[in-house]
């Protein structure tokens, strides 16, 4: 994924964004009970269960690229959920704010390898990816409980022209794609419907 247009303005803006819609999304994470573990997800072909342990994975992920080590693969590793995979997950959330907030460069270099093979991003970019991607596993945890999912408002705003930046295509339907081929969005779209849509989720899921 390379995205041509500025993300929110400033280190500090997009670092707080992206800790305020993992902070959001994690309180839905909170809610999981073994028993939701095999609910369908709108990630196409993931249950819950894994779809909370490659949010977990990216987390740790983006920590090792905060840190320098972006590029060692195991550090993107998802594992199989366990017993505990909530708490896993509010591990790795607190991991990856921590790393985030030791970050003092925009510049700063992370190895992102799912993008590419020694692709690398500036950090206030890659920061900014990461948010895009919690804005919506956010969204896909709650609909896969059932839950409604409305972030405030200035969240969605910083989000929108990340997800309207993020290049269409065919390349989307590749194995392992973050992102599925964009949809239409019907009518006069709420700002989250256009980021669900741009991004090839329906907002009607799983109508």
């Amino acid at each position: 994924m390379h995205i041509d247009r500025d993300l929110p303005a400033g280190l500090d803006r997009v670092k707080d964004a992206d800790a305020r819609a993992v902070r959001y999304g994690a309180g839905f994470v909170g809610r999981v009970t073994p028993g939701d573990l095999g609910r369908p997800t709108p990630c196409t072909r993931w249950s819950l269960a894994e779809l909370l342990a490659h949010m977990t994975a990216q987390h740790r992920g983006f920590a090792a690229a905060a840190a320098g080590r972006g590029d060692r693969a195991e550090a993107w590793r998802a594992l199989p959920a366990g017993a505990d995979v909530v708490a896993e997950y509010a591990a790795a959330c607190d991991l990856v704010a921590e790393a985030f907030a030791a970050v003092g460069s925009a510049e700063r270099p992370f190895a992102l390898p799912e993008f590419g093979p020694g692709a690398t991003f500036p950090a206030g970019r890659a920061i900014g990816f990461h948010f895009i991607d919690y804005v919506v596993h956010g969204w896909d945890v709650a609909r896969s409980l059932g839950l409604p999912y409305a972030p405030p408002p200035e969240l969605l705003d910083a989000a929108l022209p990340i997800a309207l930046a993020v290049p269409d295509g065919e390349h989307r339907l590749a194995p392992g794609s973050a992102f599925r081929p964009a949809l239409a969005p019907l009518g006069a779209v709420r700002p989250l419907d256009r980021i669900l849509t741009a991004l090839g989720r329906s907002p009607q899921w799983p109508g």
